[in-house]
């Protein structure tokens, strides 16, 4: 079997995109998204060895994302086809400040997702296994699904990842802290999000606290976004910034930035340097409308990152 840098875990979705408002908008862009598949894309797209777990809907969006993904080069073996139809978000972004997202996932292709999804020699043929809280929500099978991919991991040496992601338009802020609770102990780096995710999951105020707290329960690497701060606190001690202020659209900006961080430290990065190249990554992708169309590509973040001091 081919060994695999990354294999993520999550939901496929189509997603129709525009610059104008809805009320305005004649005509939308077609694309596709979801949390796991833009971390996968992500580090693909930086060069990468990246394999995807879903579940995708046989309706007349399927060739069109399973070609998408083939042709980024994903490792499709272990996308299966269900008899369902895939789930689609809306995004519009005329400014910054203005943003209208709209979600269609509630049964779904992704919400079949299921723990005879998860092969353990899949999971055994990869440096990193990446889940989220979102993939966690979509179903109960699901989210044993996640379980039993970490557990494999954990049992053979193999690192994971994971992100929250906490969204109260996915589920509430109790069922994220239970996720959480039974994700953690078979967590290895741990990315997360100040605006969101601490403040839903921790009844602690300070990050430092948060830190010690998450280092106290055995997670090695911990980065945490704050958009107040304009940059990633990590639990070395380091600060990372924001590579730019000039932003178009957030959409799936901090999926960007894990699947870059991902695929720098399977690539023999530390910490601070992994944190470095996924902010340019973060950055660019940011500067356009959307999750995956704006990730950018190897040459245009390394050429910054060798450049630029940060």
């Amino acid at each position: 079997m081919t060994n695999l840098d990354i294999i993520t875990i999550g939901e496929s979705l189509i997603e129709l995109s525009s610059a104008q408002k809805f009320k305005d908008v004649e005509c939308l862009h077609k694309y596709y998204g979801g949390d796991s598949l833009v971390v996968a894309i992500s580090a693909k797209r930086l060069n990468s060895k990246v394999g995807f777990i879903t579940c995708l809907g046989d309706d007349a969006f399927k060739d069109f994302m399973l070609n998408c993904w083939n042709n980024e080069g994903l490792d499709t073996s272990h996308v299966r086809i269900v008899n369902e139809k895939n789930g689609l978000y809306m995004v519009s972004r005329s400014t910054i400040e203005d943003k209208e997202f709209i979600y269609y996932r509630n049964k779904t292709a992704g919400n079949k997702l299921s723990f005879d999804d998860i092969d353990e020699e899949y999971i055994k043929s990869a440096k990193i296994i990446y889940a989220s809280g979102i993939t966690q929500s979509l179903s109960m099978a699901s989210r044993e699904a996640v379980k039993k991919a970490f557990t494999i991991a954990k049992e053979n040496g193999i690192i994971t990842a994971y992100d929250p992601n906490y969204s109260s338009l996915i589920c509430s802020a109790d069922d994220a802290k239970e996720q959480f609770e039974e994700i953690s102990p078979l967590t290895d780096i741990l990315l997360m999000s100040s605006k969101y995710d601490t403040k839903s999951i921790f009844d602690i105020e300070s990050l430092e606290n948060i830190m010690k707290h998450l280092t106290d329960i055995g997670i090695k690497t911990i980065v945490i976004k704050s958009s107040e701060n304009k940059g990633y606190f990590l639990n070395n001690g380091n600060f990372v910034k924001f590579y730019t202020d000039h932003v178009v659209d957030t959409t799936s900006s901090g999926d960007a930035f894990n699947g870059a961080f991902l695929h720098a430290l399977a690539n023999g990065y530390n910490a601070v340097e992994s944190a470095k190249i996924a902010s340019i990554d973060a950055g660019l992708q940011a500067q356009g409308i959307g999750a995956i169309k704006s990730v950018p590509y190897h040459d245009e973040v390394y050429n910054i990152y060798k450049t630029e001091v940060l």
